[in-house]
């Protein structure tokens, strides 16, 4: 007899999250800490969302994807978490570019940007300094029709070296292009470049397990392995229950960490909205997804620091296409040292490259098995480049793709960086749709990360708390 993962939960909460990528867990912990009722549904066997991490033979713990935010998700994991895991926050100081174009290595900080501008690539230090502020002065508010391209362009014309040094790691981080628009860019560069790129040390696995300990005290009902089929909306188009492995469990109000299409379209269903916001959310665009190859070296085996982070390009310029291509020309490498889980004495690299869907989805078993491996041998051959006989130290190499994260996430066409600048309208007007149903997740690129992950879930969790909190009666 197959278990039953909803056995002991109740038959109704005040809230119900779907979905536990940092936004949805940020969001139950944060209910629950307000005295509500909070059950959370995750359909896999682990929580985290791309937060995440799995095991291999051997003792390997593999991260799923690179990671890396602003120094602010320090205030947001203390405030909304526990002090112990915004101590665990360190920065990554190593980080590295390799491309036809230059080389040079960085701290990733606003000073050390404008000292490689002005003294590698010869511009004027009133146009670093003006580009900065300008970049820094951004918010959602602003012009949304200006596009990255022609933030550029105005600063920095001609320059495919500079804009390939600022915006590389952006792509990277939340799959932006040239052609978004430029606040997309703007807010989220500058927030980096505030105080550098930071990381969780000690490794998902040891964030989620504090997290989930967090949530535990607070009164969090967690279940794994509940994959939500429904979400039922009373005919006054407010929510009233989740229909979950078979069960229906009544709620007052859902935080959907799910992709937003597949909330609107797939589990409440079309009938249920405006037809001029069905037509919205079907116009929204899905962000690119992307391949990793996980690589772990024999125990006792290592190499010397090479860096933290290692934006590798054979491509001569910037170029988008170029990054999700199958015929891969840019990877981004994320090294991991004993000290990366301290106790460790494993030595693993991470590879990321962005990819299309569509590239992937449609191989056959043969072709697709027989391009995962060749992902892995051309990773390989270039981080030889870098840790020499990678070959002959190697005990573990596996890759995912874009059908690998759309089986685990459940985000249509995989997409790892949700949807393009539009779908946080969508986003944010859904309780007006539907009373009580919210979403918190990787919307319109500037949510696109683990801070914007973790403050979307604090917004809305804030939404919910007043929506379930009666306004006291005046006189």
């Amino acid at each position: 007899m197959p278990k039953d993962f909803l056995k002991g939960a109740r038959d109704e909460y005040d809230v119900v999250v779907i979905g536990s990528g940092l936004a949805g867990l940020t969001s139950a912990n944060i209910l629950a800490r307000q005295g509500f009722s909070v059950l959370l549904l995750e359909h896999h066997y682990q929580l985290g969302g791309m937060a995440t991490w799995f095991k291999r033979s051997g003792g390997h713990i593999f991260d799923i994807s690179l990671h890396g935010f602003p120094i602010g998700m320090k205030k947001s994991c203390r405030k909304y978490w526990t002090q112990e895991i915004a101590d665990s926050i360190v920065q990554l100081k190593g980080i590295r570019f390799e491309n036809p174009q230059f080389s040079l290595r960085t701290t990733f900080d606003r000073q050390d940007f404008t000292k490689h501008i002005i003294e590698k690539f010869g511009i004027e230090p009133e146009v670093v300094q003006a580009f900065f502020d300008h970049a820094r002065s951004m918010n959602y508010y602003d012009d949304q029709t200006t596009t990255t391209r022609e933030l550029f362009e105005r600063f920095f014309p001609g320059r495919s070296d500079v804009v390939r040094m600022l915006m590389e790691p952006i792509t990277y981080a939340n799959g932006s292009t040239l052609d978004d628009p430029a606040i997309t860019y703007g807010i989220v560069f500058s927030n980096f470049m505030h105080k550098g790129v930071f990381t969780f040390q000690g490794g998902t696995d040891h964030l989620v397990k504090q997290m989930k300990a967090e949530m535990e005290r607070n009164g969090v009902d967690i279940r794994i392995r509940t994959l939500v089929e429904k979400i039922e909306v009373t005919p006054d188009r407010r929510v009233s229950a989740v229909h979950v492995n078979g069960r229906r469990i009544g709620c007052k109000a859902i935080v959907s960490n799910a992709n937003i299409k597949s909330t609107i379209l797939k589990l409440v269903g079309e009938d249920h909205f405006d037809p001029s916001y069905v037509e919205d959310t079907k116009a929204v665009r899905l962000n690119n997804s992307s391949c990793q190859v996980y690589i772990a070296l024999k125990p006792g085996e290592g190499f010397d620091n090479v860096g933290d982070l290692l934006f590798h390009s054979e491509h001569e310029g910037f170029d988008a296409n170029a990054m999700l291509s199958r015929d891969v020309s840019s990877r981004t490498f994320s090294f991991y040292y004993p000290e990366t889980r301290p106790g460790s004495d494993r030595w693993l690299v991470v590879s990321s490259t962005n990819a299309n869907y569509d590239d992937w989805a449609y191989l056959s078993e043969e072709e697709y098995e027989a391009s995962k491996k060749q992902l892995c041998d051309s990773t390989l051959d270039c981080l030889e480049q870098y840790v020499p006989d990678i070959r002959s130290k190697l005990d573990h190499i596996e890759a995912s793709t874009p059908r690998t994260f759309q089986h685990y996430t459940r985000h249509l066409a995989g997409a790892s960086f949700g949807t393009k600048f539009e779908g946080l309208k969508v986003s944010e007007t859904l309780p007006e749709q539907i009373a009580g149903l919210y979403h918190a997740g990787s919307v319109g690129i500037i949510m696109s990360g683990w801070l914007g992950a973790v403050n979307y879930g604090v917004i809305v969790s804030n939404k919910v708390d007043q929506y379930l909190t009666p306004a006291p009666a005046t006189v």
